[in-house]
C-alpha cells in the first residue's frame, strides 16, 4: 500500500494512498492521483492533512470504514436542505442562529440526563434570544458526532512522562494507558451518535421542547439585585406572552410552539470517518444525485485544518451540507476569499457560516478586515460570533478557564464592529453545558478562580454552565429590546 507523510504542527501524519477501491452507495470508485479536479469523497487523500491520525493496524482500520460506509444514514437530505433554508434566512437577517454544546463530546454523555440537560439549556436560551430579537432563532447543538479535537501537539506530559495527546474519545481515551488510537472507536462514534441522535428525535417528537413543559426559571444563582430584576422581567414577560397564546388557543398539538428544529453539528476532523458517511443521494428538490454527509447536518472546518490546498478543504468543497468555517487571527483577508469561492462556487446565500473566534483584544485588528473582504468578494454569509476560543487563559490554579467578562466584550465589540461595517452578527456559537459545572470565571452566580474546583469536569475546553448560558442570552435579548427603541451599545 502507497502512503504519503505530511509534517505538520512538528509532527508526521501518515495516510494511505491510492490502490485502494471502496464500495461507496454500491458503486466503485477509485482514486486516480493525477485527477485532482474531480472531486469525490476520496480525493482528499491525494491532498497534504493536517491533524491526522496514526493507525499502528491499517488492515483493522479498514475493516473499520467497510463497516461504516455500510452503516445507514443518520441524518437525510431533507433535513440538510432545510437548514440550509433557514440559514438562507439567517444570512438574511431574517433570523439568529444559536449554536453551542459540548467543546468535546465523551461516549459516557450519551445518557438520557445529559441529553436533556443540553436540549433544556439549548430551548431556554432560544426562547429569551427570539422575545429580545423578534426574529425566528435557529437551534444547532454541538452534539451525536462532536467526539474529536484538534490538539496543538501530538504529546502532552502526564506527571512527568510525555504521552500521546488524548485526542477525542472516537480515536484514544482519556486515561494515559489508553492513548493508543484504536480504529474500533470509529464504530463507537457512530452508534454514540446515532444512540444521542434517536433519543433527541425522540423526545422532541414527545413535547420535550413545548414551551409550557420546560422547567421553571429559577434565578436564585443571581446575585445581583438588579440584575435579577433586570431578568425576572423578562421572565414575567415571557410567561404572560405564553399564556395569552394558550388562552387564544395557539397552543395546539400542530402548533410550532410544541415543537422546533433541531439540528446536529461537529468538527469535520476525522476524514476516514466523513468518507465513509457520504453518500451519492437525491436531491429532494431536483431528484439529481449529489453528495450529503449524512452523519451531521452541518459540519465545520476547523482554524488549524482550513488550508486552501490541503485534504479537509478538499472534503469539504464537494458536499451539499451548510458548512461552518472557523475564521481567527490568522485568517489573511484573501485566503478568506479564496477559502469562500472553493466551498461555496457558485456563491449560496447562507451555505457557509463564517464563525470568528479572535479574542477580545484582537476582534478590533482583524473582524473589519474579514467582514469588508467578505463583502467585496460577493458572498453572502452568516456571521457568528465564537466568543469563547480566543478568551481561553490559565487560572491561578494552573486550569483552563474563560472569564464571562471578556466574553461579553468580544460580543460587545462584534456588534459594533458590524454596525460600523454595515454588516450584522447573524448568530452566536458558544461552548456550553446544562450542567452545573464551575469551568468559567463570573456571570451572575460570580464564580471566582477560588471556586473552579467546585465541579471542572471538562475533559477539554471550559464550558458555560446552564446558569452562565442564560446570562448570555439575557443579556443579547436585552440588547435587542433596547436596540428596537433606539440604537443601544452592547455591555453587561
Amino acid at each position: 500500500m502507497l502512503t504519503d507523510s505530511t509534517t505538520t504542527n512538528g509532527h508526521t501524519d501518515s495516510y494511505a494512498k491510492t490502490e485502494i477501491i471502496k464500495e461507496i452507495d454500491g458503486n466503485s470508485s477509485a482514486i486516480n492521483e493525477k485527477e485532482d479536479k474531480e472531486w469525490t469523497p476520496l480525493s482528499w487523500r491525494t491532498k497534504p492533512i493536517r491533524q491526522g491520525v496514526v493507525y499502528d493496524d491499517q488492515e483493522h482500520l479498514q475493516r473499520v470504514l467497510n463497516k461504516l460506509q455500510h452503516l445507514p444514514p443518520m441524518v437525510t437530505p431533507s433535513e440538510i436542505h432545510r437548514l440550509r433554508s433557514q440559514l438562507r434566512q439567517v444570512a438574511l437577517n431574517k433570523a439568529f442562529l444559536l449554536q453551542g454544546g459540548d467543546c468535546a463530546e465523551l461516549f459516557e454523555y450519551c445518557s438520557q440526563e445529559p441529553i436533556e440537560s443540553k436540549l433544556k439549556v439549548l430551548l431556554q436560551m432560544s426562547l429569551v434570544l427570539v422575545w429580545g430579537s423578534r426574529i425566528p432563532v435557529i437551534r444547532i447543538a454541538r452534539m451525536a458526532g462532536q467526539y474529536a479535537k484538534p490538539r496543538s501537539s501530538p504529546t502532552e506530559k502526564v506527571e512527568g512522562k510525555e504521552i500521546i495527546s488524548f485526542r477525542g474519545d472516537n480515536i484514544n481515551g482519556y486515561d494515559p494507558s489508553d492513548r493508543k488510537p484504536d480504529p474500533e472507536r470509529l464504530l463507537r462514534a457512530y452508534f454514540h451518535s446515532a444512540a444521542t441522535l434517536n433519543y433527541v428525535r425522540s423526545i422532541i417528537g414527545s413535547g420535550f421542547a413545548d414551551l409550557y413543559r420546560l422547567s421553571d426559571w429559577s434565578l436564585h444563582h443571581v446575585r445581583s439585585d438588579r440584575t435579577r430584576q433586570e431578568y425576572q422581567t423578562i421572565v414575567d414577560r415571557l410567561t404572560d406572552s405564553l399564556d395569552f397564546m394558550r388562552m387564544i388557543g395557539a397552543d395546539s398539538p400542530s402548533s410550532p410552539l410544541n415543537s422546533v428544529d433541531l439540528f446536529m453539528s461537529h468538527e469535520g476532523l476525522l476524514l476516514d470517518y466523513e468518507q465513509c458517511l457520504t453518500r451519492l443521494l437525491p436531491d429532494p428538490e431536483t431528484g439529481e444525485k449529489k453528495w450529503y454527509n449524512v452523519g451531521s447536518h452541518f459540519l465545520w472546518v476547523g482554524d488549524r485544518t482550513r488550508q486552501l490546498d490541503e485534504a479537509h478543504v478538499e472534503y469539504f468543497r464537494g458536499i451539499q451540507n451548510p458548512i461552518g468555517i472557523k475564521v481567527g487571527p490568522s485568517m489573511e483577508s484573501n485566503e478568506l476569499q479564496k477559502l469562500l469561492d472553493i466551498i461555496n462556487p457558485n456563491k449560496e446565500i447562507g451555505k457557509v457560516t463564517l464563525i470568528t473566534r479572535y479574542g477580545a483584544d484582537q476582534v478590533e485588528k482583524y473582524l473589519p478586515g474579514h467582514i469588508q473582504a467578505v463583502k467585496a468578494s460577493g458572498h453572502i454569509v452568516v456571521w457568528a460570533c465564537d466568543p469563547m476560543h480566543g478568551n481561553t487563559r490559565q487560572s491561578s490554579s494552573g486550569v483552563k478557564t474563560r472569564h464571562f467578562n471578556s466574553i461579553i466584550e468580544e460580543l460587545s465589540k462584534v456588534i459594533r464592529i458590524h454596525k460600523n461595517n454595515d454588516s450584522q452578527m447573524n448568530g452566536v456559537h458558544f461552548e456550553l453545558t446544562g450542567e452545573a459545572v464551575t469551568e468559567c470565571i463570573g456571570g451572575s452566580m460570580q464564580l471566582a478562580d477560588a471556586d473552579l474546583a467546585l465541579n471542572y469536569k471538562t475533559f477539554c475546553d471550559p464550558r458555560l454552565n446552564y446558569e452562565q448560558s442564560l446570562d448570555v442570552a439575557f443579556l443579547i435579548a436585552k440588547y435587542h429590546e433596547k436596540e428596537r427603541s433606539g440604537p443601544q451599545i452592547f455591555k453587561p
